[in-house]
């Protein structure tokens, strides 16, 4: 445990470098900043939501140019077709064959600006490429990088010309990060910076086995069989809410999936390595709880019509479920 310990305070030199260089053109959001942090150094992907003009593309674009990583931006359009993401095959008339051309999918970090304005046929292109790392194209099957991350913004979904997102494609994402406005100390930072002063270049300040490095550091961080059963107790509500003394079983049609005991975990740890701590506590998969949880939740007919969103399930779930 010393060791790790150590190990992480070694490391967290890098990981305030890379909070710097995000700060010289994001003002606050350090929730947002955290949730990149962790799709990052886990390599799960991140969905952002939030109305125009909240800087999530500034967020990404800054996180992504913080890297030594090829980054690639695609704007979803309603237009956009499946092959301009993951590329496709053309012939040549001359030699009478067919060569792979590469997608924009082959890169390091992809975001996925405005991810709900494409139609649902585009959405199945990222399905086998975010859960495999891996692309199909023809008869042909091509290991994508790594890292590889997908960072996707979205609209609320009340906003003209947005489509939902496929379950299937939804709960693929590790973290939904909900983000509003800011405060006025914050909104009147973000003017003097824009709108007074030159903004200053990112500077690159981690590369990608860094990154892998911190990744295994990671997957180190003591975790408790008490707390691995309050994780396993805290899915399991979800889907059997009135074992666990919730009466919220008529407002969820589907409980969370398989992937939110892995995702809560890893998640988790992270934040303890945030923290510069080598073990992790109830209060860390407090903290990433909701933004692994509130996509995975389908809520019924009735949840919808009494104005009851994820979120208050899951403050359900942790008011009911016994902390160790």
């Amino acid at each position: 445990m010393e060791q790790i310990k150590e190990s992480i305070e070694e490391n967290h030199f890098l990981i305030s470098s890379i909070r710097k260089e995000i700060s010289k053109q994001l003002v606050g959001q350090e929730k947002l900043v955290d949730s990149l942090l962790t799709g990052l150094l886990t390599g799960g992907h991140v969905l952002i939501e939030g109305v125009p003009g909240l800087a999530k593309t500034g967020a990404v674009k800054a996180l992504a140019a913080s890297v030594q990583a090829e980054f690639k931006r695609i704007q979803f359009t309603p237009d956009l077709l499946p092959a301009d993401l993951t590329g496709t095959e053309i012939y040549r008339p001359k030699t009478s064959d067919f060569i792979t051309r590469k997608g924009p999918l082959f890169n390091n970090i992809i975001l996925a600006d405005e991810i709900n304005r494409a139609p649902s046929k585009v959405q199945s292109a990222l399905l086998e490429a975010m859960e495999e790392r891996q692309i199909t194209i023809g008869d042909q099957t091509f290991l994508l990088p790594s890292p590889f991350l997908v960072l996707a913004t979205q609209n609320p979904i009340e906003q003209e010309g947005t489509y939902s997102l496929p379950e299937a494609q939804v709960d693929r994402f590790m973290l939904k990060v909900l983000i509003d406005y800011p405060d006025k100390t914050q909104e009147l930072e973000i003017l003097k910076k824009n709108s007074f002063q030159k903004p200053e270049p990112i500077k690159a300040v981690i590369s990608c086995e860094q990154l892998a490095l911190m990744g295994e550091l990671i997957d180190q961080i003591y975790v408790d069989e008490k707390l691995k059963e309050y994780i396993v107790d805290l899915v399991f509500s979800t889907r059997q809410p009135e074992k666990y003394g919730m009466d919220v079983a008529q407002y969820i049609e589907f409980g969370a999936s398989p992937r939110a005991t892995i995702f809560l975990a890893k998640a988790a740890r992270v934040n303890a390595f945030l923290s510069n701590r080598a073990y992790i506590t109830p209060q860390d998969i407090k903290i990433v709880g909701p933004d692994v949880l509130r996509h995975r939740i389908i809520l019924s007919f009735e949840a919808e019509a009494e104005d009851i969103v994820s979120d208050d399930i899951i403050q359900t779930m942790f008011d009911s479920v016994e902390v160790p």
